[in-house]
């Protein structure tokens, strides 16, 4: 398994802290404090209309492309300013689970672009 050099794990807390502009840097102000940077191994499996990610222990996410019945292929928005890409496939969420720096993100609902998100804080201010 090959890890960062601490030059890269440095450029990556750049990019996704918005430092470095592009579109994270739109987002930045949404963000009031960064909790820290992990290290961790992310692991992607593509198997048909089925993807996932796995990043250490901690982050799970599974999706299924949205194909409505008749059509031949997924629904996607073209055209759109995100930092991944600029088509997005719609897609239903089969597992999402975040935990990390003491909250859990759990996002449930019939589309992962409209599903509800709950968060919990585990280190609760007293």
């Amino acid at each position: 398994m090959t890890r960062a050099s601490q030059q890269q794990a440095d450029a990556l807390a750049g990019v996704f802290s918005g430092q470095k502009g592009a579109p994270m840097s739109a987002l930045a102000s949404l963000v009031g404090k960064v909790p820290g940077v992990e290290r961790a191994s992310v692991e992607f499996k593509d198997s048909g209309r089925r993807h996932s990610a796995r990043i250490g222990d901690g982050i799970e996410i599974e999706v299924e492309d949205f194909v409505p019945e008749g059509l031949a292929g997924p629904i996607q928005l073209e055209n759109v300013f995100h930092p991944s890409n600029t088509t997005l496939t719609v897609a239903k969420p089969t597992t999402s689970r975040i935990a990390a720096f003491g909250m859990t993100f759990e996002i449930e609902g019939p589309l992962s672009l409209l599903g509800a998100v709950r968060v919990e804080c585990l280190n609760k201010p007293r």
